[in-house]
């Protein structure tokens, strides 16, 4: 389902959006009528402490999790409409994710760890080569496309998650404490990718974080408690046009 809304300000719009999960001893309250907007070219930070449901938006955004209620449109889709084949598939095409433990295939090396989504969504293999090379060159990684993760430090294991999230061209990157198992500099290195990226390509992010140095490189923090939105203020960062 499609609605209407304006394409050039806005890409993720969240309306009331709940969860709860049920643990058959416990109900908890995980989100409770979250409303959020995300710009076009927009990078935001979502912070908060443990536990307070930063993980869950971002699931429940992407389409990863269920939502009890409300509403998710992406990029004028309402994503929750979606069967779940057609879902899975609109993220494939449309979104990438980065996690903290990177989630690469330990006995695939690094450009066949970034091809990876574009061979699963029917891209052929010539084609997917290519674009994963121009993708490890891109985050500075050619010349390891060849190792597996285990022979890669962590930033270059992250570095190869980011290029995987990127080969699909997608217009939003998630992104799950994308720096919580790295060092500071590393972090920062990592930091000055993404950044770079959506200044030069225009994609939105999402980064879930517990780093203010994380939060601050965002054009805006979105501060979470107990499942609901205390702050949405603007870091003084200009938005990529």
């Amino acid at each position: 389902m499609f609605v209407e809304e304006n394409m050039s300000d806005s890409i993720i719009t969240a309306s009331s959006i709940h969860k709860t999960y049920d643990t058959g001893v416990v109900k908890v309250n995980a989100l409770r009528g979250v409303d959020l907007t995300v710009g076009r070219g927009e990078m935001v930070a979502i912070m908060g402490p443990s536990g307070c449901g930063k993980t869950t938006m971002l699931n429940c955004l992407s389409g990863l999790d269920e939502i009890d209620s409300g509403q998710v449109v992406i990029d004028g889709v309402v994503l929750h409409d979606l069967p779940d084949d057609e879902r899975s598939d609109y993220r494939a095409r449309r979104m990438g994710f980065v996690f903290q433990l990177y989630n690469l295939l330990p006995v695939l090396s690094a450009v066949e760890n970034v091809e990876l989504p574009l061979l699963v969504s029917g891209t052929g293999p010539a084609e997917s080569r290519r674009r994963s090379m121009e993708l490890l060159d891109l985050v500075g990684l050619s010349e390891r496309a060849q190792h597996l993760p285990g022979e890669l430090s962590g930033g270059q294991r992250q570095r190869v998650t980011i290029a995987r999230a990127l080969v699909n061209q997608p217009s939003i990157v998630w992104a799950d404490e994308p720096t919580g198992d790295l060092d500071s500099e590393t972090a920062g290195e990592i930091m000055d990718l993404m950044c770079g990226l959506n200044a030069d390509n225009g994609q939105s992010f999402v980064l879930v974080t517990h780093s203010a140095d994380v939060g601050n490189r965002a054009h805006r923090i979105v501060r979470m408690r107990d499942g609901e939105i205390v702050d949405d203020g603007v870091n003084a960062v200009t938005i990529p046009q």
